[in-house]
């Protein structure tokens, strides 16, 4: 083992720095397997896990349009998104993001497709989805489904670019895109274009989002070479689809972290204690970031045992919640059951 490692460590003079894993590094770098707990099993794609103020989680399933709830190892139907529908890929019931008031109103925010469109809709539990933001671009895939308060107050939604490339790099769609506004869909203050709600464009299929301090970090699916992570900054171009990774094209942002296609398919992403976590659907693990400051460290696969990784929450009584996708975009079931693990970390 120690000579595999030499020479992969040798090797990896030859690729960028980020994409460098040394085999057998995992268990110095995260959480060991046998610190996982297992909260849920038989699920349906859990798509993105949030926390109310008792400390249970909220999830959404893409599939059966459900919100669940699960407490211990208890899980229970909170709803049902009949509005929303299977895109027979990618699409459906997606992005979760709970009120600031969520105790005494029970209302949600939620990122789901329709006939016509992916968008953002506030809902009181039991009740019917208001729509506050319409008219994102649906497809059968790409069609992203991030959707998180920032420690800015306002909700942020990750979008895909609809299967449709020119979105991304027209500022009039809203495909492509980091969108960002408040809980009535208005604009945020502070946006790059007075009267938009999108934040940063380029993109070709957005889907995690989370904060270091108040700076934003996305991950984004790349197309036949490379996924990535980038930094999100206000009126910022990330080049798709003129650029796939890291470009020299003048007016783009190049990603901070990349990986080939093979390894990723990056998706939730949490910062848990000192780190940045990303579950990967292609790779079937997470990838750990060290966070030192301002800077990234390299990643480090870790969770390797579980499948598919799409949720990852950083959950308030100090745990981290993996929930895993093992079936793919088209439905097919793989190897294990969909589910909701724990870890101390």
């Amino acid at each position: 083992m120690r000579a595999r490692r030499i020479a992969v460590a040798a090797a990896c003079t030859a690729v960028a720095a980020s994409l460098c894993v040394i085999p057998g590094a995992s268990a110095q770098d995260g959480p060991s397997a046998q610190a996982v707990r297992t909260l849920a099993t038989k699920l349906d794609i859990p798509w993105d896990i949030e926390f109310a103020p008792d400390g249970s989680g909220i999830f959404t399933e893409r599939d059966t349009r459900k919100i669940k709830k699960i407490k211990g190892t208890t899980v229970t139907d909170l709803d049902t998104v009949e509005q929303a529908q299977t895109t027979g890929g990618e699409g459906g019931l997606l992005g979760l993001a709970l009120s600031r008031s969520f105790a005494t109103d029970n209302t949600v925010f939620i990122y789901y497709s329709t006939a016509n469109d992916n968008r953002v809709s506030k809902l009181k539990l039991g009740g019917t989805p208001e729509p506050i933001v319409t008219g994102i671009p649906k497809n059968r895939y790409h069609n992203g489904g991030g959707l998180e308060f920032g420690p800015d107050g306002f909700l942020w939604a990750t979008t895909g670019d609809g299967q449709n490339k020119p979105n991304a790099q027209n500022w009039n769609s809203l495909g492509g895109k980091v969108l960002r506004f408040d809980t009535s869909g208005r604009p945020a203050a502070g946006n790059p274009r007075a009267g938009s709600v999108v934040y940063s464009i380029g993109h070709r299929n957005v889907q995690g989002i989370t904060w270091i301090g108040a700076t934003a970090y996305a991950t984004e699916f790349g197309d036949a070479k490379t996924d990535e992570l980038n930094k999100i900054e206000a009126g910022k171009n990330y080049g798709w689809p003129n650029c796939e990774g890291n470009c020299n094209v003048a007016g783009m942002t190049n990603p901070v972290k990349t990986w080939p296609n093979s390894q990723a398919g990056p998706t939730g992403i949490a910062l848990y204690k000192g780190a940045l976590y990303i579950g990967a659907v292609t790779g079937k693990r997470v990838w750990k970031i060290p966070v030192n400051g301002t800077s990234l460290g390299t990643p480090a696969s870790v969770f390797t045992g579980y499948g598919r990784v799409r949720a990852v929450a950083a959950a308030p009584d100090g745990t981290l919640w993996l929930g895993t996708s093992n079936q793919d975009a088209n439905g097919s079931p793989g190897a294990n059951d969909d589910r909701i693990l724990s870890t101390d970390g």
